[in-house]
């Protein structure tokens, strides 16, 4: 043990000494960590000798203990066997608290299977008691009530609103989405994707803005008066839903027509346009000459606004 100390205490002192003699004529070779090559070599040195001072020790350690097993040897002891033991003993050594499991189930430990034993057997097969678990009753007792309750609640007491009033209150409200998604989606409305519609509301709506705004021109019966008869069937630039909204949208500059872009909304316009569709073939009285081309669309269904119906009635629903 002498001879490791000392091998280490002098490996300690031969690389200080080196480091002492190279620090002389150290020369700093390139930026690195700033250091030279002589004192690179001595960090590397250094490291190397805590290492092999770590593992100095753990083999000193190692030694002492393979040293004091030499001295003071530990006598073999031979293993005990213990006994198996059977199933019963086995059981009475496990702990008789029950699980979570035994509780939520009710089950009763074998070792008192003899205490749930009913008196009668049959071919030497005997019965236990075995009680149905208090959880499942609560389950049971627990739907009775409710069922009892939902009687009461809808078909007594009519509190509840029954499948067929839930149908129709669906269909309303379905309605009423069904309006505000088209209020919101009317003001993307363009020339290209308006569509027919000569509902009443929609025609009322255009009546209002036309007399307000159009009449002046057209008269109030589109008649005529500066502009051009809206009643007949010669357009100056294209008759049809979507040549009317277009020229409302952008106007003609060239014919003293303002463009009402900015003044009415897409939904505006797309309702006064479907009014004027609808003054054709009223023949008001003193109605202007007809101007332009005549104009015969191909196909005005292909242009007409679809109604979304229900597939299933709510006759239907109530016959199902």
């Amino acid at each position: 043990m002498k001879k490791i100390k000392f091998a280490i205490l002098f490996m300690i002192l031969s690389s200080t000494v080196y480091a002492a003699d190279e620090k002389a004529v150290a020369v700093n070779t390139g930026p690195g960590l700033g250091l030279s090559q002589s004192e690179m070599l001595i960090v590397i040195l250094v490291i190397f000798a805590f290492v092999l001072l770590f593992v100095s020790i753990t083999l000193l350690n190692a030694f002492k203990v393979m040293y004091r097993e030499q001295l003071n040897p530990t006598p073999y002891s031979v293993p005990v066997k213990e006994p198996v033991l059977d199933y019963e003993a086995w059981l009475g050594q496990k702990k008789n608290k029950p699980s979570v499991w035994e509780k939520l189930l009710s089950l009763k430990p074998i070792e008192q299977e003899k205490d749930l034993e009913i008196d009668h057997a049959y071919d030497g097969i005997k019965e236990l008691n075995n009680p149905v678990p208090a959880w499942f009753n609560v389950l049971f007792f627990g739907t009775v009530i409710f069922a009892a309750g939902y009687l009461f609640y809808y078909h007594i007491g009519g509190y509840g609103d029954l499948q067929d009033q839930e149908y129709v209150n669906e269909m309303v409200k379905a309605q009423q989405e069904k309006a505000a998604f088209l209020e919101k989606s009317s003001n993307t409305i363009d020339e290209n994707s308006v569509k027919f519609d000569n509902t009443q509301t929609v025609l009322e709506e255009g009546r209002g803005i036309f007399n307000s705004n159009c009449a002046v021109c057209h008269g109030d019966k589109g008649q005529g008066i500066i502009g051009p008869n809206l009643t007949d069937e010669f357009w100056l630039h294209g008759g049809g839903i979507n040549n009317i909204f277009k020229t409302i949208k952008y106007g003609v500059p060239d014919k003293g027509m303002i463009s009402w872009e900015k003044n009415l909304s897409p939904k505006q316009i797309s309702a006064v346009s479907n009014f004027i569709m609808s003054l054709k073939d009223t023949k008001p009285v003193g109605a202007k000459a007809p101007q332009g081309e005549k104009y015969e669309e191909k196909d005005p269904q292909d242009n007409e606004m679809k109604s979304v119906k229900d597939s299933l009635s709510k006759t239907d629903a109530t016959k199902e």
